[in-house]
């Protein structure tokens, strides 16, 4: 048996059209609103969707997590159970369905995925979703379910085409098949002893895995989904040319520049029925770019209920974030108190996360208490009126693979001020007064007087009513909708050898 690499080069330049219909089988260990801790929740639950509007029959395929709450909705076997064995270790899977979730299925193992959370440090943390991949190719027979391609979403998943060629390729069902491996987030890579390789059921084919990984005593899952996927895509364009630098490869970027022919960046999309001002249930006062006045009135409205006061022309920031080192806010340490004292604005923060970090919000908010308030934990209507009500979205990262509060502050008309790093870079261009083009605030550098300089410079511009307005009416003519960015995908997945 000889393994062949694809040889081919994706082209990069997207081209828009009718793409037949294709059966898709999806497969990730996270979906939202079921399940969810970051991007990879979001693509999961919004992409097949909009993919099943355009014709094609995506099966989406997720751990049925112990947390998930159906909310009385009608939930029964869609086949009968079936046993997967992983090394020496066998279990009972059923597969499960949801009224209110059409063409989502859910691995029921209670073995395996009754627990606190979506994920753990258990000893068998890799069996978990080893599990949840050879359910889905094993449902997919049962159903006769033949995928023109199987969607593999980070390490969880990883290992998939490698298993779909040595395991499953005696049945014609995947004949056709073709794979596609996104990367969501590269410093999650699923990296487990090489004592587990037995688990895997890919033991006699050893030698397809990384030999200098295994003699070292690990094997990393998501390498090989890089290996072996015919085709990776990372979820912004900017994203999928840093990870093939040494700066952001997280040691996987050899293997990625490798691949590049094969590597492409598609950014993720936004649901513009969730998150947009005229249609958004969260806020009071709904607005689009004709009546950009009622904005001010979520403003007020974010403020008061918050317990802060309102104050003509005093320009409120906005952050909503997951308050970790990835996301930059190291950086503001000192530059938060002299902003807000020198220019006296406005801060509301939502999020939770690195000690240190929530006790430097905590303390500004005591030090500031009319003009900082830090709500910790997280509030999904909370969001969408930090979204509404804030006149700029403050959002530092270190990285980020794509992000998508900036996207959703533009559409809101909040000006974004963000670090020129993977997503961010793809979707905030640098206000220019001059031309009176761009949709926010860029800095290059990650620093303190990098982020300084872009705040200050959005403070600046607010100042003057005029140049504020254009901004606002630029960001919120971009369309970043998952109808267009899911055409990408269907091309994409034709392109694929």
């Amino acid at each position: 048996m000889k393994w062949a690499r694809p040889k081919v080069t994706l082209d990069a330049g997207y081209h828009y059209g009718n793409v037949l219909g294709v059966n898709v089988l999806f497969v990730a260990a996270e979906v939202a609103p079921f399940a969810k801790t970051g991007g990879l929740g979001d693509v999961s639950g919004a992409l097949p969707n909009y993919l099943r509007a355009a014709g094609h029959d995506v099966r989406v395929f997720m751990p049925l997590y112990s947390r998930i709450d159906f909310g009385g909705t009608t939930v029964s076997f869609a086949m009968p159970q079936f046993e997967i064995q992983l090394g020496h270790h066998r279990y009972t899977v059923g597969i499960v369905t949801a009224d209110s979730a059409p063409g989502t299925y859910f691995v029921h193992c209670p073995e395996l995925y009754n627990r606190p959370g979506l994920y753990t440090q258990d000893p068998d943390e890799h069996r978990r979703f080893l599990a949840l991949g050879w359910a889905a190719l094993t449902a997919a027979q049962h159903m006769g379910f033949a995928p023109d391609i199987l969607h593999c979403n980070d390490w969880h998943t990883a290992l998939l085409p490698l298993t779909l060629q040595a395991r499953f390729s005696w049945d014609r069902l995947f004949a056709r098949t073709k794979t596609l491996l996104t990367v969501h987030n590269l410093n999650y890579q699923g990296s487990f002893p090489a004592s587990t390789l037995f688990d895997t059921n890919l033991s006699d084919v050893s030698h397809f895995f990384h030999q200098d990984q295994l003699q070292a005593g690990r094997i990393n899952y998501l390498l090989h989904g890089i290996l072996y996927a015919g085709a990776i895509n990372a979820v912004s364009p900017t994203y999928a040319r840093e990870i093939q630098t040494p700066a952001h490869g997280v040691g996987l970027d050899s293997f990625l520049r490798a691949r590049s022919g094969t590597v492409v960046g598609v950014l993720n999309g936004v649901d513009y029925k969730d998150w947009s001002p005229d249609v958004d249930r969260h806020i009071p006062h709904h607005y689009t770019a004709d009546s950009l006045d009622k904005k001010a009135l979520n403003k007020a409205h974010l403020l008061t209920s918050l317990g802060l006061p309102v104050f003509d022309g005093v320009p409120v920031v906005g952050i909503v974030s997951r308050l970790v080192s990835q996301k930059g806010f190291d950086l503001l340490e000192h530059v938060l108190p002299e902003l807000l004292y020198r220019r006296g604005f406005q801060l509301v923060v939502l999020g939770s996360g690195e000690s240190r970090v929530e006790n430097m919000f905590f303390q500004l908010q005591r030090y500031f208490p009319r003009q900082v308030v830090f709500y910790r934990g997280f509030s999904n209507p909370l969001a969408h009126m930090i979204e509404a009500g804030s006149d700029i979205f403050l959002m530092p990262s270190r990285y980020e693979p794509c992000g998508l509060n900036q996207m959703y502050s533009l559409r809101y008309g909040t000006v974004p001020v963000v670090h020129k790093t993977g997503g961010l870079a793809d979707t905030v261009q640098q206000w220019n007064p001059h031309t009176r083009t761009g949709t926010g605030f860029v800095f290059e550098h990650h620093d303190a007087s990098g982020v300084r300089w872009a705040l200050e410079a959005a403070l600046k511009t607010y100042d003057h009513p005029d140049s504020w307005r254009t901004l606002m009416l630029n960001g919120m003519a971009r369309d970043y909708s998952w109808e267009r960015q899911a055409l990408v995908y269907e091309e994409l997945y034709n392109r694929i050898p």
